[in-house]
């Protein structure tokens, strides 16, 4: 490693280590407190949401709840959560998946709260089509402090939705199942990465210059059927291994309530580790989603709030419970020199018949691909925020050029970037939600949720 990854490495340690308790703190204690605020009446309401889901109100600009839900799913469901918990795993043993699944429950609160309120709190375009996210119900729902915070928002949203992530490990899963040695042993592997960034930058270029329209277009068509793949092939790999399921949720939450841990203080690291995995998987607490929800046409807060509450439960309970354990079930994730979608790669390859991790490939590639496209539109917003609208698309020229040097720099380095953040957007947003948690609970008594 070069003396300035080491150097960048350690300036993102030093940074983070404060941030994350904070993040920790507004999380799970924000995410507990907006549960009992709602009496926990939105989880009882997944009938509802899947209603709601497939369900359109065309007489209201914007796009479609499902579609909305899609683009969310392609950013949240895919490498975060094919390499983000073997990362996790990697770093914090089997025990970390019960924290990441606490933090998903809570997670779906959270993020029925702050969609709801990016339809009721929500500007609009000279076109009248609708412009909504944490940077408006900030703005426009919070007197004194919402400008400034918006502003913190939009700037650490402006490197938080860098594809620093899914650039880098679409490139190491190139690297680790094609090996471009044996293609041409001449070209040098950094070259390799740098022209495998290139060819990234080129796809994603040709969908989000074409807007939000295009970017939501494509994920509705690309990711429902790659996750239906991904789970038939999960759910494969796990009947064939059925004698193991229980052994391994026994050794799961062995490990999650490790009295030795305990004593030596490292229980809440692990804590900590799950929290930052989950949040990083699902984003509940950090805001992109309600930068996607708000543009829907839904007219009700709390519909698009139900909604949007189904991705955590999705993504994390689901989607990566199965990649997990299967990691676990493996073995792979014992040996130390093997992290993120390689690990995951080599899990697939192990009990899948030898090929799993060339299957796997291609699904992470679809997936991928659809996270790079959705999170340009973030970024997109974050500028538009804080210059105009009409100057957001400057973001993506930006968000192009930063695919090819994520596809070089280290694993190390890109986590951290990310970490940071997150946990800088994180923040303002939390703050946020709890002081505006009163609307959303008004407009859920308005609809005779509380009948008490």
């Amino acid at each position: 490693m070069s003396p300035l990854f080491e150097t960048i490495e350690s300036f993102l340690n030093l940074i983070i280590a404060p941030l994350e308790w904070v993040m920790l703190f507004l999380v799970i204690g924000g995410g507990l407190f907006l549960t009992i605020h709602s009496r926990a009446l939105p989880l009882s309401r997944i009938k509802t949401a899947f209603k709601l889901l497939f369900s359109n109100d065309k007489s209201s600009p914007g796009i479609s709840r499902f579609q909305a839900l899609s683009a969310v799913l392609a950013a949240t469901v895919g490498l975060g959560n094919i390499s983000g918990v073997a990362i996790a795993i990697h770093m914090g043993g089997p025990g970390v998946l019960v924290w990441m699944w606490l933090t998903a429950m809570i997670g779906s609160t959270i993020k029925f709260y702050s969609c709801s309120l990016s339809v009721s709190l929500r500007a609009y375009d000279k076109k009248q089509n609708p412009l909504g996210g944490p940077m408006y119900y900030m703005s426009m729902g919070i007197k004194k402090w919402g400008k400034p915070m918006a502003i913190w928002f939009s700037i650490a949203g402006l490197f938080g939705v860098l594809p620093a992530f899914t650039a880098n490990q679409l490139t190491e899963t190139f690297i680790n199942v094609v090996d471009p040695s044996t293609i041409n042993q001449s070209i040098d592997l950094s070259l390799w990465k740098f022209i495998f960034g290139v060819f990234l930058s080129f796809i994603s270029a040709i969908v989000i210059f074409g807007g939000l329209k295009s970017i939501v277009r494509v994920s509705s068509n690309l990711v429902p059927p790659m996750v239906v793949l991904y789970l038939l092939m999960g759910l494969s790999i796990l009947v064939l291994n059925f004698e193991k399921i229980i052994p391994t949720f026994i050794l799961i939450f062995q490990e999650a309530f490790n009295l030795k841990s305990v004593y030596a203080g490292g229980f809440w690291g692990l804590v900590l580790l799950g929290v930052r995995r989950a949040v990083f998987s699902n984003e509940s607490g950090v805001g992109n989603a309600p930068m996607y929800h708000g543009q829907s046409e839904t007219k009700m807060g709390t519909d698009e709030g139900l909604v949007a509450m189904l991705g955590p439960l999705f993504d994390t309970i689901l989607v990566c419970t199965i990649t997990g354990l299967i990691v676990i079930i493996s073995g792979a994730y014992i040996e130390n020199d093997l992290n993120g979608i390689s690990l995951t790669l080599e899990a697939f390859r192990r009990l899948f018949f030898g090929f799993g991790d060339t299957l796997l490939m291609i699904m992470a590639f679809s997936f991928g691909i659809s996270t790079l496209l959705t999170y340009s539109y973030y970024g997109v917003k974050c500028l538009g925020f804080l210059t105009k609208n009409s100057f957001g698309n400057i973001y993506n020229y930006i968000y192009v050029l930063s695919i090819i040097i994520s596809a070089i720099v280290t694993l190390d380095i890109v986590i951290g970037i990310i970490d940071v953040a997150f946990a800088l957007m994180c923040i303002p947003n939390m703050i946020a939600l709890l002081i505006l948690a009163p609307r959303v609970k008004n407009e859920m008594k308005q609809r005779g949720w509380f009948r008490n």
